[in-house]
């Protein structure tokens, strides 16, 4: 029989540079309030969000992941050929096919990079991470590129007042490189798909297909709309406290660190409601700084964590070197946490 040589890579891997773009267009309360009987208060109270960002006609998910990918390139000081691998987490690029990465390596310059989109919702940047990390230390990337991009504004029903105002656009990426010492620690990651019905999109595609257009959700014009997504919010809202808070102490636990030890808590930002329980639930010191990006970006799916580690660094609430939680979640319903020594 014969044997195959072991795959050789770096000791560690760890996240060399960040990079974020958030579209030029602001969207305060008021826009959403057009559609829906609310109120910029009960917004405010109920998520945190004051503004969002949504993106133009220009600012495509491609356009978007190349200017955060350009700036988290030059933030890691290294150069384009250097990338080996693009992973992109996303759920509102509208081809089936080919991947949206492939079109974002070759604009970047890769020199033929391995590319590839995975769709884990909220939580993957989390699971693009890991990705990356495993590429790294087996050998099959020196660099690798973690993007996550979303124009959610494309997936939003305007008149569903249970999300209409949660969801932003934009791009948050990471290079992840070689490390002589541990600078990403073990995922906690999984699913649990007997709760899929608690975050989806509201029809699928291809019920378009179907000659009785009768069955698809009409707006208050009398106009077919276009798939959106749909949550139960009450039943999210108790999953992601109550169960969140576990898998983020497993992430801690995984990583053998403490509460007391971190320096910086990166949350998916998902409601303002939620991070602040997860914030006392693990007891976190007051010493820790904690990502609340959501009030200013919103809910940005699988770019909201890269983006708030990018704002946190580029304001200097977080340092170079700090260890950092971060955990995202969302639909599937799936998670993922670990601790990383921010770039």
């Amino acid at each position: 029989m014969a044997k195959i040589k072991p795959s050789k890579g770096a000791p560690y891997a760890r996240i060399l540079g960040v990079g974020g773009y958030r579209p030029t267009r602001v969207v305060p309360n008021e826009v959403i309030l057009e559609k829906i009987d609310s109120s910029d208060e009960w917004i405010r109270s109920r998520s945190g969000i004051e503004t969002r960002h949504w993106a133009g006609p220009e600012e495509t998910v491609a356009a978007m992941a190349i200017e955060a990918s350009g700036k988290a390139i030059a933030d890691a000081g290294i150069d384009a050929e250097q990338i080996g691998a693009v992973v992109v987490s996303t759920v509102s690029h509208f081809s089936q096919t080919p991947a949206i990465a492939t079109e974002i390596a070759d604009k970047l310059g890769t020199a033929k990079a391995a590319a590839f989109d995975i769709s884990a919702g909220c939580a993957g940047f989390g699971y693009g991470l890991t990705l990356a990390k495993g590429m790294v230390v087996e050998g099959s990337a020196e660099h690798v590129l973690v993007i996550g991009v979303e124009r959610l504004s494309d997936l939003t029903d305007l008149e569903d007042r249970a999300t209409a105002f949660l969801f932003g656009d934009g791009a948050g990426a990471v290079v992840v490189g070689p490390s002589q010492e541990p600078a990403i620690g073990p995922t906690v990651w999984g699913s649990e798909g007997d709760k899929a019905a608690t975050i989806k999109q509201t029809v699928p595609w291809d019920r378009f297909r179907v000659g009785d257009l009768t069955q698809l959700p009409v707006d208050s014009d009398g106009n077919i709309k276009f798939p959106a997504i749909t949550q139960e919010g009450q039943a999210v809202f108790r999953w992601a406290v109550f169960e969140m808070a576990k898998v983020a102490q497993q992430a801690l636990d995984a990583a053998g660190i403490t509460a007391d030890d971190l320096d910086v808590f990166i949350p998916h930002q998902a409601n303002v409601r939620i991070i602040d329980s997860m914030v006392k639930t693990l007891k976190l010191p007051e010493h820790v700084t904690v990502a609340r990006d959501i009030r200013t970006t919103g809910n940005t799916s699988a770019a909201s964590i890269p983006l708030a580690m990018e704002r946190l660094l580029a304001t200097g609430e977080a340092k170079s070197g700090d260890t950092a939680l971060v955990i995202g979640f969302g639909a599937g319903l799936v998670y993922a946490a670990t601790v990383v020594t921010l770039p």
